[in-house]
């Protein structure tokens, strides 16, 4: 099993920045995919990003060029750079990993006020 666990959320005004983690219970090397997605009051949850265990990265349209997947082997975590955040990036913010399973963290709320 794998244990993740995300912080780094809060309020921020539109137009700044947040990073958010996720820490592993396993060394990342061992997982195949870790992923970032979202959930909006009302709205599915949806898949922002992804890293690989062999540090390929894909976004989604939405966030490139804003958004920044970054891993640190050394303290088994993930991390998540936001920038330039608008209203419509208000979410939770989950951390899932593929491995011997699929495992998802509880969620960090992120708000951007406008």
């Amino acid at each position: 099993q794998v244990q993740l666990v995300e912080s780094g959320g809060g309020l921020v005004q539109a137009g700044g920045s947040l990073r958010l983690s996720c820490a592993a219970s396993k060394s990342i090397f061992s997982i195949s995919f870790i992923h970032w997605y979202r959930q909006a009051p009302g709205k599915q949850r949806e898949l922002v990003t992804t890293t690989t265990s062999g540090g390929s990265t894909d976004y989604a349209d939405s966030v490139k060029g804003r958004f920044t997947i970054s891993r640190d082997s050394a303290k088994n975590t993930v991390y998540l750079q936001m920038n330039s955040l608008q209203p419509e990036d208000t979410a939770i913010y989950y951390c899932a990993a593929q491995r011997d399973g699929f495992y998802w963290g509880r969620g960090t709320q992120v708000t951007v006020s406008s």
